[in-house]
């Protein structure tokens, strides 16, 4: 996985700095070895029950559910929605431009960007409007109360009317020049929207568009603007009052959404978002070392060394089992209470893109190729 990172001023310019699961790149040669696939005897059944495509995926969250449909987009401009219990293709619409940033959707409405740094609105799979912003966006928008909220690379987060298409606030806080092009953190909890600023998760009026809270994720150290980089990355989760996410590189944390506190936050490297429920905060760190933590007080349950440097994705945790996927399109289902494997299913060869996303009963991921896989696990 690339990670860039940009100028948040004046007009985001692309740094010629990449970094590989945490540490700088100088040759691929250099790279750890992934660790070989265990032999696993599967301790639980699961298949795949569809497959269809949408074309490369070249940015990270390509998948949105809502009302047991799959919301999907694709770097060329493809936007779908399809069933998810069957993989019906209910609508697809062209954008007529290839697009930075995935799919966020509400059931109704769906909201993607261009490269060309324009928020799109589908309605039913028509175009229904656009609108330029002046700085990119690598993360997906979210819609919701038929408001699109759109968060750029340098974390000014806008508000359309999801009908008309007006803007009708913009939020701009002062923050560190350098930040991370990399899908962030935008979510809502009750009446509040809730956004990364940099290492902190803020809790905003969705129709005002003013501050109400603030609480860290992280303390970012170091000597430099990119030994200090911490956005917080998604995805996050939610449970209850509280919403977990990973600051880059820094800690994971869970914030009371409530009180707009810090509950906890442990520090420990890492690239990728967090997956979770009211029991556990799963993640993989920087060497792809698995952790769970406890979701109320952060102590660590288990730790999990049988994936070390096979780029793990973000997880999903899910009843029994959570599951990552790798850089070689695999899936793999581990034990919730152990972190021992039970299962492993194959896709097209290419990387897992993003986290694994649940309809119903039904999980789908999406590959670098383009693919999307659908599984029940039984």
């Amino acid at each position: 996985m690339m990670i860039r990172f940009r100028r948040a001023a004046p007009l985001a310019a692309v740094l010629s700095l990449a970094l590989l699961g945490g540490c700088s790149i100088f040759s691929s040669s250099n790279a750890p070895k992934p660790a070989a696939l265990e032999t696993v005897t599967p301790q639980i059944a699961g298949r795949q029950v569809w497959a269809s495509s949408v074309g490369s995926v070249q940015f990270p969250l390509a998948i949105t559910a809502r009302n047991e449909q799959f919301f999907v987009a694709g770097s060329d401009g493809a936007v779908m929605a399809l069933q998810a219990s069957s993989g019906q293709l209910l609508w697809r619409a062209e954008v007529g431009e290839r697009l930075s940033a995935g799919v966020g959707s509400d059931g109704r409405f769906a909201a993607v960007v261009t490269r060309g740094n324009e928020v799109v609105l589908l309605d039913a799979g028509k175009v229904l409007w656009r609108k330029a912003l002046k700085t990119p966006v690598t993360t997906a928008p979210l819609v919701a109360g038929e408001r699109v909220f759109v968060l750029t690379v340098d974390r000014v987060v806008h508000a359309f009317d999801a009908l008309d298409g007006r803007r009708l606030w913009e939020l701009r806080r002062p923050g560190d020049a350098l930040t991370l092009a990399q899908a962030g953190v935008i979510t809502s909890y009750k009446d509040t929207l809730v956004v990364g600023q940099g290492a902190r998760m803020a809790g905003v009026d969705p129709l005002k568009g003013s501050l109400q809270w603030e609480a860290s994720v992280a303390n970012p150290r170091g000597t430099n603007e990119v030994e200090r980089l911490a956005d917080l990355i998604a995805p996050a989760v939610r449970t209850g009052e509280l919403i977990c996410a990973r600051a880059f590189q820094s800690a994971v944390a869970c914030i009371n959404a409530d009180r707009g506190t810090t509950l906890w936050s442990r520090n420990v490297g890492g690239s990728q978002g967090v997956g979770g429920d009211a029991q556990l905060v799963v993640a993989a760190d920087a060497s792809d070392r698995i952790t769970a933590w406890n979701t109320r007080n952060g102590d660590v349950q288990w730790t999990a060394e049988q994936f070390l440097n096979r780029k793990l994705s973000a997880p999903l945790v899910q009843g029994p089992t959570i599951v990552f996927g790798d850089f070689e399109g695999q899936l793999h289902f581990i034990s919730r209470e152990t972190g021992k494997t039970q299962l492993r299913l194959p896709t097209d060869g290419s990387p897992i893109v993003g986290a694994p996303v649940l309809a119903g009963t039904t999980l789908l991921v999406a590959t670098r190729n383009g693919g999307l896989f659908a599984f029940r696990p039984e």
